[in-house]
């Protein structure tokens, strides 16, 4: 009997350590995401965009550091479509408008994506990020 005891504690004890490792992660847009947007494969512009939640909204910072700029975000959770907007430099150093609008990818995994399409100013492609 005291062996049979020793053993669901254990068990227990293992379930309580393992458990919370299979745990909802927050919102699933929340973290640091990289990758690149262009207008063709050989063209492409990297980014990081830092996203975040506080209970009502997601906001985003698109670019941490010197140049950075803040992102509106848009979540459709039934259809998993995330929209990105904020107002950002290109590569000569020109502000644009950037609407990028895209799908939720695998949104159980830790490194979830998004793709989808762009648009800054009169230039479109697509889009790929992956959540770190």
């Amino acid at each position: 009997m005291r062996r049979r005891a020793v053993l669901t504690g254990c068990v227990v004890a293992v379930l309580g350590v393992v458990a919370p490792g299979f745990s909802q992660q927050g919102h699933p847009l929340v973290g640091t995401w990289n990758g690149d947007w262009g207008a063709s494969p050989t063209q492409r512009t990297q980014v990081t965009i830092v996203m975040s939640w506080d209970g009502k909204e997601v906001k985003g910072v698109v670019n941490p550091g010197p140049d950075s700029a803040p992102g509106s975000i848009s979540f459709d959770p039934v259809n998993w479509m995330v929209r990105i907007e904020a107002d950002v430099k290109d590569a000569s150093g020109k502000a644009g408008h950037v609407v990028a609008e895209g799908k939720l990818e695998d949104p159980g995994a830790y490194h979830r994506t998004i793709s989808g399409t762009w648009k800054h100013g009169t230039t479109n492609g697509n889009f790929r990020l992956v959540r770190d």
